[in-house]
């Protein structure tokens, strides 16, 4: 795919809606587990890669060195964000971190707010050359599967991308955040960026599931209503909450096959 949107939840509601009917009507509505569970793939999958395995107590010795340097030295930056860096890898651990759900637990969360304690302490000192590393790792905590604070994911994609040579995936990533955040102007300028630094010949595609990414952002499916076929006949399913199903209602199919669409109420 030309570009990824950080984040394994993202992957999981992106999935949703652009394979939702696939799901749906492909699996014959087993089950009715629409959605919002499946794991990977999708238009969209991480930029940042797998989780690190790593984490937990192999990280709680350099949280403690990190601590005791901010505390020697609270006017350094580069302190700041290595007690942030170290937060975030003792974040990562499996006590924090649910592989399952993909995604943060209570207690990872809180965890993740110790990671913008630091991270805002080194901001506040204005360094001049942030450090590339805890600067993604904040991406990710401020994404969906961590503390779903898309603005302040833009703010952290704004001290990368100077950085970095120009990417669909940087610019990409960007839209989805600022969109998110409902900050059009940032979005729209970034997904112009995004389109003008993809190949030709895909184009039209990026520029559609740009389109897709500002009518919703989250890419989730929730009260979404699918039709589609299968098994000879035409199902209307609504889509909760939690990702389950609804049968609205069912009908004999035509003898022409009928063409899956998808409404949103």
């Amino acid at each position: 795919m030309l570009f990824d949107l950080r984040g394994r939840g993202r992957r999981r509601t992106v999935r949703a809606v652009y394979l939702g009917l696939a799901i749906l009507f492909g699996l014959s509505f087993i089950g009715f587990g629409v959605g919002t569970g499946l794991g990977g793939g999708g238009i969209f999958e991480g930029l940042f890669g797998s989780k690190e395995s790593s984490g937990g107590a192999g990280y709680g010795k350099q949280v403690s060195e990190a601590e005791k340097r901010t505390h020697l030295h609270p006017s350094e930056a580069a302190a700041w964000a290595a007690l942030a860096e170290a937060r975030f890898h003792n974040a990562n651990g499996s006590e924090f971190y649910d592989e399952e759900k993909q995604q943060f637990t209570a207690k990872g969360k809180e965890q993740l707010t110790k990671v913008v304690a630091a991270w805002n302490r080194y901001v506040a000192l204005n360094p001049k050359n942030p450090p590339l590393t805890i600067a993604y790792d904040m991406v990710r905590v401020f994404g969906e599967e961590g503390l779903n604070q898309p603005g302040e994911a833009v703010a952290a994609l704004q001290l990368v991308i100077p950085s970095k040579p120009a990417s669909v995936t940087l610019y990409g990533d960007l839209a989805k955040f600022a969109y998110q955040a409902k900050d059009t102007s940032v979005g729209e300028l970034a997904a112009k960026k995004t389109i003008s630094l993809t190949p030709a010949a895909d184009r039209k595609r990026v520029e559609q599931e740009l389109a897709q990414l500002k009518s919703n952002p989250t890419g989730s499916p929730s009260k979404e209503t699918f039709t589609g076929t299968t098994n000879g006949k035409v199902y209307t399913v609504k889509v909760g909450e939690k990702g389950q199903g609804t049968i609205l209602k069912t009908s004999p199919a035509s003898t022409t096959t009928a063409k899956t669409s998808s409404t949103k109420k």
